[in-house]
């Protein structure tokens, strides 16, 4: 990061706010937003970003992330990850707990947080809900939310006993923290690597239903109704799914969640190839499922986007479909993917904020948790922290899977053509992204 406080001008561009989109200049001057205005003067010394055709908004906030930091640093670390995120337009992410070892006690906490001190974005933590995310006995989730993490989830693994997480769920609404999800049924998904369906049986790969996501859903949704705590739920995929929480909103239940671009971009039958860069946890799902997911997020059943970026080497990737680890990488291309799938049902601006000042809110780094000049998510008005990305909506690109940022390589996009492309992001008011390039 710079040193010392800096003053940047971001010039001519469209600044995104509750009421769409309006031409003005932004004034940043030592991590905090002071002028929003057209045709605002350039202070002695400046740094000016040109934005004309962009879009000016929050920075983005990703609430799912995997930076495989402490334990697999070949795949990712938390330096190459955050700035895979400052290129994706990201000024903070949550890092998943399913580390070696995992985020369970307050010292690994300590240690990632560490680690992020001085990265390109602002790197949070996810405590794990269970030891070990074994999903047997409670992590000492007070101790961690003492250092202020707010998100808890054994993300990688659903908490497979109802008891287990019935006992989590009264004791997070006791210590004012939140449980987020993953939603599987391991004995109904039975070793699945692929959605159970058609192409399942076309290309004979064991399936992974639809059921054993909604099961947990449920089940889940039911012990919210009984103990009142509030959930969040990662990465839904199905039609069924949608339904499930739809009818949960209605009734009023304290209840979050996401997709990922993934989910909404790619279906079952890019598997056809056997290529195990499109395997994936949960599995890519139909053209009902992906349609339904997008009328979600269009009437507000889901709330935001996520990227669930899961990086893995080339070694691990490089194996038979079905004995390949599940994951996709999602920082860089996760806004170009989300506003070419949502082209037509979301404008960017609503696409921009699912990824930013909602996400903020349901991490509960937003402007309601936090003083104005160190939140994330906006508004991008006098007073608000110096977190922004622009982005140009009409920029196409194709991702060179080699020139990632990420440590690792496993990108269904690369090679394909992108609309929509970040060029600037700041953080703390400093840009670490100038044009595309990182700057760190």
């Amino acid at each position: 990061m710079a040193e010392g406080p800096i003053t940047v001008v971001i010039r001519g561009g469209r600044v995104v706010g509750a009421g769409g989109a309006r031409r003005a200049d932004v004034v940043v001057e030592g991590g905090t937003i002071v002028a929003v205005e057209e045709g605002a003067a350039t202070p002695p010394g400046a740094t000016v970003l040109d934005a004309w055709g962009c879009l000016v908004a929050p920075g983005l906030v990703d609430l799912h992330a995997h930076l495989r930091q402490p334990g697999h640093e070949e795949a990712e670390t938390v330096e190459t990850g955050a700035r895979a995120a400052a290129l994706g337009g990201f000024s903070a992410v949550v890092a998943m707990p399913n580390t070696d070892p995992p985020i369970d006690c307050v010292a690994v906490a300590e240690e990632v947080l560490a680690l992020g001190r001085d990265a390109a974005c602002e790197v949070l933590v996810a405590g794990a809900i269970t030891r070990g995310r074994r999903g047997e006995e409670l992590a000492p989730m007070r101790e961690l939310a003492a250092m202020g993490i707010r998100l808890f989830t054994d993300d990688g693994a659903g908490v497979q006993s109802g008891a287990v997480m019935r006992r989590a769920l009264e004791y997070a609404l006791g210590i004012g923290v939140t449980l987020a999800q993953h939603c599987e049924d391991e004995s109904l998904a039975a070793g699945g690597v692929m959605h159970d369906g058609a192409w399942s049986s076309r290309l004979g790969l064991p399936g992974m239903p639809a059921a054993a996501e909604e099961a947990m859903l449920a089940r889940d949704l039911a012990l919210v109704r009984q103990t009142g705590a509030p959930m969040h739920f990662l990465h839904l995929s199905t039609k069924g799914s949608v339904a499930l929480l739809a009818a949960a909103r209605a009734e009023g239940l304290p209840v979050t969640a996401e997709v990922t671009p993934h989910h909404l971009a790619l279906l079952d039958a890019a598997v056809e190839g056997y290529d195990p860069v499109f395997r994936v946890n949960p599995p890519l799902r139909t053209r009902d499922d992906a349609d339904a997911l997008a009328r979600a997020l269009a009437d507000g059943t889901i709330d935001a986007i996520a990227t669930d970026h899961a990086p893995h080497p080339p070694e691990a990737k490089d194996l038979p479909f079905d004995q390949a680890p599940p994951g996709m990488l999602g920082l860089e291309t996760a806004l170009s993917v989300a506003l070419g799938a949502l082209g037509g049902i979301l404008a960017p601006e609503e696409v921009l904020a699912r990824m930013s000042s909602v996400p903020a809110a349901i991490a509960r780094i937003g402007p309601a948790d936090r003083p104005a000049a160190s939140a994330q998510g906006g508004p991008v008005a006098p007073g608000a922290a110096g977190h922004l990305c622009v982005v140009d909506p009409e920029a196409t690109w194709i991702p060179d899977a080699h020139r990632l940022a990420s440590r690792s390589r496993n990108s269904p996009f690369a090679g394909t053509p992108l609309k929509g492309r970040v060029r600037h992001t700041l953080y703390r008011g400093v840009p670490v992204v100038v044009d595309a390039e990182a700057l760190q």
